[in-house]
């Protein structure tokens, strides 16, 4: 079905879409005629493949349960997933290439948006975009809750391939909230664990010394009868909270104030509405710890040194967030991945080289919280890649010694780069995009701060 919609329509939608801009912007006589500075007539013509992306879409939890179910009962096929997935052009979890096509219609209505957000009513391009806007946003609308439910299936797939010691974690009633780094006070003082907070549970893990670097599982709280509560300043590390389960009880800190208010207000949140639905949202096959060690609540595995680079990973892994996370001392909502998906964004990008005046151009993709640096936009993978969650984006000061137009600035504590567009355009989307992708809902952003803070350190 992703065959179809692409290999079929695709292909000849891209070269229409790239001749009529060749001569949008002059670089063929076929712009003499006038009739070029349009692009709703080529949307509306292809529109005729809607369907196949509503069948896709309608279709799409069956193909990755498909895919999941072989996988545990072929291990050849297994085995052939995982092989792929070390290859440099699965440069994302697999799955994620799966659910590209189905966000596709969600793309192209709000690039529509945009431009008729530009247009005047009279323009010659106003009419088709405006009614291929108009039949888009029948399709999205009708399959937003569908693809909601396919997004949080994704996010709970990728939580069973990368945790050790759990199983049954993917439910149909099941919904992935936050996760993101914590420490937590054991016998040996505070250590470093990643935790995830699920609809129905709170899950600890600490990263193995496997291959892979899987988190493995220590322990698992149930919601239902949790409540948090402020640590007392004096009894604790700063930007410190209680978790109360049961007759479990972690003491857990926070990077900052920020990282801490944004986990107190989700387990608060996920409580109450456990508290108010009661016996609704209790699920019909809770998940099963797979050993007995990670009950104890003081075992400490010998992780790998919470500094290593990412990069040492295989590509795929290193990217998504938990990784990413878990290196950054860090967290990521469900809200904060639903806003990313919105912004993506492609384009020629100059960066600077570190130690020198020079700027190599590159084509930069931004999607899953990271840039991915490409010679072309015809290369197969990528050549690098940066996580930026954790990163500060900002416009150059004084000190930067940067004197082009069209710069912004990328910092994580003391890695800098800088990034030239090609317009003012191009760069105020770069700002936005990559700003807006990484906010919370409800809170500030994930990226550190913005450019009036950074210029006061």
């Amino acid at each position: 079905m992703t065959c179809q919609i692409d290999n079929r329509n695709n292909r000849n939608f891209l070269k229409e879409i790239e001749q009529r801009l060749a001569m949008w912007e002059g670089k063929s006589n076929a712009h003499l005629n006038g009739d070029y500075q349009r692009i709703g007539d080529i949307m509306l013509n292809n529109l005729k493949v809607l369907q196949l992306y509503k069948n896709y879409i309608d279709h799409h939890e069956e193909i990755l349960m498909g895919f999941e179910n072989t996988m545990k009962q072929d291990k050849n096929f297994e085995q052939l997933l995982k092989d792929f997935e070390s290859q440099k052009v699965c440069y994302l979890p697999l799955y994620s290439f799966f659910l590209k096509p189905a966000q596709r219609l969600m793309h192209y209505q709000l690039i529509l948006e945009r431009l008729l957000a530009h247009y005047y009513a009279d323009h010659p391009d106003y009419k088709d975009c405006k009614s291929s806007l108009i039949k888009i946003a029948e399709v999205t609308s009708a399959s937003a809750d569908t693809m909601r439910s396919l997004e949080n299936l994704h996010k709970l797939l990728e939580l069973q391939r990368d945790l050790l010691g759990i199983d049954n974690l993917v439910q149909p009633a099941r919904e992935f909230i936050r996760e993101g780094c914590l420490q937590k006070l054991s016998r040996k003082g505070y250590q470093q664990r990643m935790f995830f907070l699920l609809s129905d549970m709170l899950v600890y893990t600490s990263r193995s010394a496997t291959p892979s670097q899987q988190f493995k599982v220590h322990g698992q709280l149930p919601l239902r009868n949790m409540y948090v509560e402020e640590t007392d300043p004096k009894m604790a590390v700063a930007n410190s909270f209680t978790i109360f389960s049961g007759n479990r009880c972690l003491l857990v800190a926070a990077s900052s104030q920020e990282e801490k208010d944004k986990w107190v207000e989700d387990l608060t949140d996920s409580i109450q509405l456990v508290r108010v639905k009661g016996d609704d949202i209790h699920l019909q096959k809770q998940p099963s710890l797979k050993s007995s060690t990670s009950s104890s609540e003081n075992i400490d595995v010998s992780d790998p040194a919470p500094s290593s680079p990412p990069e040492k990973q295989s590509q795929h892994r290193a990217n998504t967030t938990m990784h990413v996370c878990w290196h950054r001392n860090t967290s990521v909502s469900m809200k904060d991945h639903n806003t990313a998906i919105k912004n993506q964004l492609s384009g020629y990008l100059l960066r600077k080289f570190k130690n020198s005046n020079g700027w190599q151009k590159l084509w930069v993709v931004f999607t899953n919280f990271c840039l991915f640096f490409y010679k072309t936009f015809q290369d197969d993978f990528p050549l690098a890649s940066l996580p930026l969650l954790g990163y500060s984006v900002s416009t150059p000061s004084e000190v930067d010694d940067i004197h082009k137009d069209y710069v912004f600035k990328l910092q994580f504590k003391n890695h800098v780069y800088f990034f030239r567009a090609e317009s003012e355009y191009t760069f105020e989307r770069w700002i936005e995009v990559i700003n807006s992708a990484t906010s919370s809902a409800h809170r500030t952003r994930l990226f550190s701060r913005m450019e009036s803070e950074m210029e006061a350190r």
